[in-house]
């Protein structure tokens, strides 16, 4: 269903076309999140939903994937008017 955004995502990450929120970063780091874990979310994780941002009326994506060392993670993410791959937020699933 989502399959376009999600390539265009994937791409954003193996050309390192993305940056993070500062909220993306604490959470990571609150977590024990690497970027690594980060980008093989995305790489080998899917889109769980589409989210319409109440504020920015920007689509937001909802990806489901796993860390490296196979923890589960979820992450918000969105294409930036720019055309950057922009992390919102991450976080393990428990």
């Amino acid at each position: 269903m989502f399959d376009r955004i999600l390539n265009l995502i994937k791409e954003k990450v193996l050309s390192r076309q993305y940056v993070m929120t500062i909220h993306a970063d604490e959470e990571k780091d609150a977590d024990g999140i690497h970027i690594l874990d980060i980008e093989n979310c995305i790489l080998a994780g899917r889109i769980l939903e589409r989210q319409k941002d109440k504020v920015t009326r920007e689509w937001k994506y909802r990806i489901s994937g796993v860390s490296k060392s196979g923890k589960p993670i979820e992450l918000i993410t969105k294409i930036s008017p720019t055309g950057k791959l922009v992390i919102i937020t991450v976080y393990l699933i428990q």
